[in-house]
């Protein structure tokens, strides 16, 4: 058996539970103050690291009694921050084992508290855990740390989905899942899922075999300038035209990006204008809060009308060189834009949607901007 010393994330109890799997009940764990430790928080990422300093003394807890199996499954888990373990000593002479980066690995980003981090961070990581340690005993864990963006990315459209506002007057249904198996993870996720269903009427359906893809949420927002009426659009290779033997592959689109942890959809599309195009954005609109497939996917939309300055100078090549992004913009006036949606020259449903949405609110935007009452 194993004591180990916990400083930063895994002390939220939850989620050492999860990690471990095992109840939190089980767990040994007392407060202890390691001497000879500093923690800090951690520039990349909301969690803290430590590091040996003779003038410092690191607060956390000390686990007992942890088996080699829950120190493999600690090890898979801690390995997706780059941490190893290193024997320390308490003042009373105990011994345990501590989770510590190497030198310069991560950047020291001044104190770290627990509770902000608890408050912000613990039930997005305890969801992300779960995922994670899915995947323990059938990926190795460098495999598992290139997707821990997108893991977290899935757990945060999780939590958000909680907050969603569609809904009144629906069935509020019992749902079995009976057995959910993830058969694909990368960027993307894939389920199948073996559920029973509440009917109308109050009976139960049959066992029913379907599939999910799994995808995080995604910030949309189509650039308007009042002052000029035209909107910018940009164009990109899409992966679903490809599959589908469409032989137009580059897409006219608005911007749109994944919804990253710790932010905002609006955020979201602020920094997506700016990646993606160069475009600062003065006023988002909400559009619509959408599934754009909902008997397929777990992916859910957040779609803006962004005012902005869109002077003729502003389209180029924009993206992210990080992402492998090649994204051309354009300008498009309000006539042509809603000329291509009325001949059908417009296959992205979110550029269909923002550009009616548009059609029905211009001429309240243009005054607005006028200086008319809107």
């Amino acid at each position: 058996m194993t004591n180990l010393f916990f400083y930063g994330t895994l002390r939220h109890l939850p989620l050492l539970a999860v990690v471990i799997d095992r109840p939190v009940a089980d767990l040994d764990a007392t407060p202890a103050t390691l001497a000879g430790y500093r923690v800090s928080a951690v520039a990349e990422g909301p969690f803290p690291m430590i590091a040996a300093d003779p003038a410092a003394r690191a607060e956390g807890i000390l686990v007992r009694g942890l088996s080699a199996s829950d120190i493999a499954r600690l090890d898979f888990y801690e390995g997706s921050f780059n941490f190893d373990l290193q024997t320390a000593r308490f003042d009373d002479g105990t011994e345990a084992q501590v989770y510590v980066p190497p030198a310069g690995h991560w950047t020291e980003d001044g104190p770290w508290s627990l509770e902000q981090w608890q408050a912000d961070w613990a039930d997005l990581s305890v969801r992300a855990a779960g995922e994670v340690m899915g995947y323990y005993g059938a990926r190795d864990r460098d495999e598992v740390a290139a997707m821990f963006p997108v893991i977290r990315a899935r757990a945060a459209s999780e939590l958000r989905a909680a907050r969603s506002l569609h809904g009144k007057d629906t069935f509020h249904g019992k749902v079995e899942i009976v057995e959910r198996q993830r058969s694909y993870a990368k960027f993307f996720a894939v389920d199948d899922l073996r559920l029973r269903h509440e009917r109308f009427d109050g009976t139960m359906s049959d066992v029913l075999d379907r599939g999910i893809l799994v995808a995080a949420d995604a910030a949309i927002v189509l650039p308007y300038d009042p002052a000029r009426d035209c909107v910018l659009l940009v164009e990109q290779v899409r992966m679903g035209p490809i599959g589908r033997g469409d032989p137009t592959q580059w897409q006219l689109e608005p911007i749109a990006g994944r919804v990253d942890p710790g932010e905002t959809p609006e955020q979201a599309a602020e920094r997506e204008a700016q990646e993606e195009a160069g475009v600062s954005l003065s006023r988002l609109i909400k559009i619509a809060e959408v599934y754009p497939t909902p008997g397929t996917s777990t992916e859910f939309y957040y779609i803006y009308l962004g005012l902005a300055d869109l002077p003729e100078t502003i389209t180029g090549i924009g993206g992210l060189a990080t992402e492998a992004e090649n994204i051309r913009s354009h300008l498009l006036s309000f006539d042509d834009l809603m000329d291509r949606v009325a001949r059908f020259d417009v296959a992205n449903a979110p550029l269909a949607l923002a550009a009616y949405y548009l059609s029905h609110h211009r001429d309240r935007l243009r005054s607005a901007r006028a200086g008319d009452t809107p």
